[in-house]
């Protein structure tokens, strides 16, 4: 299952430093940006599956990065506010934020919320008939890899650092990260870093066709080419 990435888009530091460590501890992926318009490269690159917004931003505010969103995307959006006026929320509500709550809030509530958010929309569910790039698709249950429709046996390793990278969705990850998901090695331990360069080699070679998918990002690791 891809790992659920929510992106936070608040300028209080000590908040977003509570958020974060709250949401990794529920197993998810936290990306923070500090102004409006950062959060709009954050959420075209990251391509999360939640958005936690606050409304008062600098650069640009809540309101108006809910408006840019929504008339692209449909992924959730949690707002916060300072504000206990009626007409914020209401406003939100109508942009198309999926929820909102209030400062002071509780971790918990919050949490709860995002949970039933998650559930309600199906963000954050990785379908294994979803994993897919151009001519590639993985079928993660049945643990099968077809090439424009054809069947390529892969070895276990060369699967799950497929699966790894069409997951990330088109993010970089680093050999180290790549180590970690695929072969467990623990963050701290010696790694070799060729195990993962060897193994991306083979995996090119069995794509034929869509191996330049698999592209190498410098002094990094790799990420996967999407359409």
């Amino acid at each position: 299952m891809t790992m659920t990435t929510i992106l936070i888009v608040e300028d209080e530091k000590p908040l977003v430093k509570i958020l974060k460590y709250n949401m990794e501890k529920e197993g998810w992926r936290a990306v923070s940006c500090d102004d409006g318009e950062k959060g709009l490269d954050a959420f075209k690159r990251e391509r999360p599956d939640l958005v936690i917004l606050d409304l008062m931003l600098p650069k640009l505010d809540g309101f108006e990065f809910c408006r840019r969103v929504r008339s692209q995307s449909k992924t959730p959006i949690l707002m916060l506010t300072a504000r206990k006026e009626e007409v914020d929320s209401i406003l939100g509500l109508e942009l198309g934020a999926d929820d909102y709550v209030t400062k002071p809030f509780s971790v918990r509530e919050l949490t709860a919320r995002i949970k039933a958010i998650l559930r309600r929309t199906g963000a954050g569910e990785a379908s294994a008939a979803g994993l897919r790039a151009g001519g590639i698709e993985l079928d993660a249950e049945r643990y099968e890899t077809r090439i424009k429709g054809k069947s390529v046996a892969l070895s276990t390793k060369e699967f799950e650092l497929l699966k790894c990278l069409l997951e990330a969705g088109g993010r970089a990850l680093t050999r180290e990260q790549l180590l970690e998901k695929v072969w467990g090695y623990e963050k701290g331990l010696e790694l070799d870093t060729r195990t993962v360069d060897q193994h991306v080699k083979r995996l090119r070679e069995k794509l034929g066709s869509e191996a330049n998918r698999v592209l190498t990002v410098k002094n990094v690791g790799y990420r996967l080419k999407e359409d």
